[in-house]
């Protein structure tokens, strides 16, 4: 069963901006960044139970090549994932789950 994925309105900011910071940085990064975030994305929709838990009801699960995290939570009723959190590991990780 696929979740249907739901962005904290501040999530969504970060990682619009990360997407356009890293490309400023170099063309095709930011291109690179949200491919493999929307990759991890589509994992975590078709099994978002594979991902441990990290603090709460919240999971947690790595982009690759890049030093992030989405941070998530899942809603069996209405089969919704709440993504709180696309998370730079190098951030003070108190921060993670304040949302």
């Amino acid at each position: 069963m696929n979740f249907t994925l739901i962005f904290n309105d501040k999530a969504k900011d970060e990682y619009i901006a990360t997407i356009l910071w890293y490309e400023e940085r170099e063309p095709g990064l930011g291109e690179r960044f949200e491919s493999e975030t929307e990759k991890q994305l589509r994992k975590i929709t078709s099994n978002p139970y594979a991902y441990h838990y990290s603090k709460g009801k919240f999971r947690e699960s790595s982009v690759d090549d890049f030093p992030f995290t989405i941070i998530y939570k899942i809603n069996e009723k209405n089969n919704t994932i709440y993504i709180s959190s696309i998370f730079h590991t190098s951030r003070n990780p108190k921060g993670k789950y304040r949302r």
